[in-house]
């Protein structure tokens, strides 16, 4: 059983951050000295995908910078509100992917959870902004059947905690979900994908790094960083405590029209990265999602930005430019 979280519990710090973040597009452009500089959409057509930003990450923001990099990533443009051929509401086939509740599988060998809906950070360009998390949640009520389905499938030997964002959860419920999967001999890694240690930089706390070393599975942790103004001395301190505790490090960005579409930019983001000894792994061309199509690189491009920073960074430092399209048998490289 998935323990319950108990409402006399003191709340961690990183908590109190989560309940508290910043909702108000109005509130945010005055907080950053831009009022009046962006036009927000209207109240009705955000209501879906509301804005969410943690003060962590809202105060790396430039303030009186209505182009900063980071602003740019969370702020609901009017741009959102076009309708542009090939942009959908699924557009990496999740829906088509699920096999038991909660559970997807795409890859061979990986068992890709949605552990919850919830993130800390709403991104304008999220690939899973429309899914249907009510319909997908295992630890709502049914995580014994996902249990169960992961014990009889033996050729699964990695478990992808995934949302949402998987690290909104209690460590409570985080640790006894793993104790669970340490009992499955055939699994060998955890691999957790997650934005909270770069948003959120305190949910890195001695709970999590618990559970995270108790485990026997290899846990291999990817976070999401786009740009290396997001990587702050207290990311970096958060992220040394989570490579302390065992975890293998690796970083995916998306390519992202005004936010890191530059060599410069992509090669000060691999350095930061190197810096706090994190890898950068993928670099994502847009899931072409409904919303989001301001944010498109096209792909020629990217390949001349993939070369440009080929030309200027070790190999071990340029993340392979890769593409999710629906029904293949892993991500498609381009570069």
């Amino acid at each position: 059983m998935i323990p319950q979280s108990h409402p006399l519990v003191t709340k961690q710090a990183w908590q109190i951050e989560l309940a508290n973040t910043i909702k108000d597009p109005i509130d945010l452009l005055a907080k950053l000295g831009l009022s009046g500089e962006l036009d927000a959409i209207s109240p009705d057509l955000i209501m879906g995908f509301p804005l969410r930003v943690p003060q962590s990450y809202f105060e790396k923001m430039r303030y009186g910078d209505k182009n900063d990099p980071l602003l740019r990533q969370v702020f609901p443009l009017i741009d959102e509100s076009i309708e542009q051929q090939g942009f959908v509401h699924d557009p990496v086939g999740d829906h088509n992917a699920i096999t038991s509740p909660g559970i997807l599988q795409k890859y061979n060998g990986r068992a890709l959870l949605l552990t919850t809906g919830a993130c800390a950070i709403h991104c304008r360009y999220c690939f899973r902004r429309h899914f249907s998390y009510s319909d997908s949640n295992p630890l709502a009520s049914q995580w014994q059947t996902t249990l169960d389905a992961l014990k009889s499938d033996l050729s699964i030997n990695e478990v992808i905690f995934s949302g949402g964002d998987p690290l909104t959860l209690s460590d409570a419920k985080l640790a006894a979900l793993v104790e669970q999967l340490d009992a499955i001999p055939h699994l060998k890694r955890l691999r957790i994908h997650t934005r909270l240690p770069i948003v959120i930089p305190s949910r890195v706390d001695h709970a999590l790094l618990k559970w995270i070393s108790s485990s026997r599975l290899h846990v291999v942790m990817v976070i999401h960083s786009n740009h290396a103004n997001e990587i702050g001395d207290d990311v970096a301190i958060a992220l040394a405590k989570l490579e302390t505790a065992g975890c293998q490090l690796l970083n995916q960005a998306v390519l992202l029209k005004g936010v890191n579409d530059s060599a410069e930019t992509l090669v000060k983001l691999s350095e930061r990265l190197s810096d706090v000894k994190v890898m950068p792994y993928y670099l994502h061309l847009l899931d072409r999602v409904a919303g989001a199509s301001h944010f498109d690189v096209s792909e020629h491009d990217a390949i001349e930005l993939t070369a440009q920073i080929r030309a200027i960074l070790p190999g071990y430092l340029v993340p392979r430019l890769v593409r999710e399209q629906q029904g293949e048998v892993s991500k498609t490289v381009i570069a």
